[in-house]
């Protein structure tokens, strides 16, 4: 039976109607459009009228009946696209968030130099720890994860994109000290969403994303920046930066946690839709 890449569109977009809005839809579309033909949207319209193969139009439907169970996307094909790149994810990593990369951008922007030395806590995709390395000039990148099967979906990624990290399996909660300072960069994106904020989220991310790395106790909700600034108190070099990815109610709590290390200049910083959501601190001189 021939079916035009048009009907093939509508057909997708019939079935998510009921379920998704129509700016969603409209997102996956382009990622369907991407992932299975390499078509933008201008190909899309371009080749409306071209016929499919019909193994095309039951990858659409598939992938729209499981979509209508709330899988997330980038789980069912395996891919996300994160500062330019596509990363495979699978349920033992977190989807990478477009938020996210403001970190990226802001962790090159402020540091030139060659060789500095960084670390990646929390990994999980890989996506910072690879961003990075392939963004800073011969950065000796290092990328810890409590997770063996994060480990082994960011070692994947890391092969993939030619991106030079190495990877320890480590918990930020019981790390030892190092000796002697490591490390001109520490970032991390740990987890930061309390369990009562759970009401407030989408059926898609509260039942297929890891919740080991979303969620944190209400009555200790900065649990892991509390280790995360623990180890670098120590850990970093002197003027060493930390970087971390925050929870937007919390950005004077964290910056007040940073300064009770000994960490100084700790600045919360906005996202591209205005909320807070980066801290930096350094590390004294």
């Amino acid at each position: 039976m021939e079916i035009t890449l048009k009907e093939i569109l509508n057909s997708f977009r019939r079935q998510l109607a009921a379920h998704y809005p129509a700016g969603e839809i409209d997102g996956m579309e382009l990622i369907m459009l991407d992932h299975e033909l390499g078509y933008s949207r201008v190909d899309a319209i371009l080749h409306s009228d071209s016929t499919m193969p019909e193994f095309v139009a039951d990858k659409f439907n598939a992938v729209a009946q499981r979509l209508l169970n709330d899988e997330p996307l980038q789980y069912i094909l395996g891919d996300a696209y994160f500062y330019g790149r596509h990363y495979h994810v699978t349920p033992a990593t977190l989807i990478p968030r477009p938020e996210t990369e403001g970190l990226i951008d802001m962790i090159a922007d402020e540091n030139t130099s060659a060789d500095l030395r960084v670390l990646d806590i929390g990994t999980g995709s890989g996506c910072i720890a690879i961003s990075l390395a392939l963004a800073l000039r011969f950065a000796d990148v290092t990328a810890i994860d409590i997770s063996r099967d994060a480990l082994a979906v960011a070692k994947e990624n890391a092969t993939r994109l030619k991106a030079r990290v190495k990877f320890a399996e480590a918990d930020i909660l019981a790390m030892p000290l190092p000796q002697t300072p490591l490390y001109d960069i520490i970032v991390s994106n740990p987890p930061y969403i309390t369990l009562s904020e759970r009401t407030t989220m989408e059926r898609n991310v509260l039942e297929h994303e890891p919740p080991g790395a979303l969620f944190v106790p209400d009555n200790d909700p900065l649990r892991f920046y509390n280790a995360i600034a623990h180890y670098a108190s120590t850990s970093l070099l002197p003027g060493g930066k930390l970087y971390l990815e925050i929870n937007s109610r919390f950005p004077a709590e964290t910056c007040q946690l940073l300064a009770s290390h000994g960490l100084a200049d700790a600045r919360a910083f906005n996202d591209y839709r205005g909320q807070p959501r980066f801290v930096s601190a350094t590390a004294a001189k």
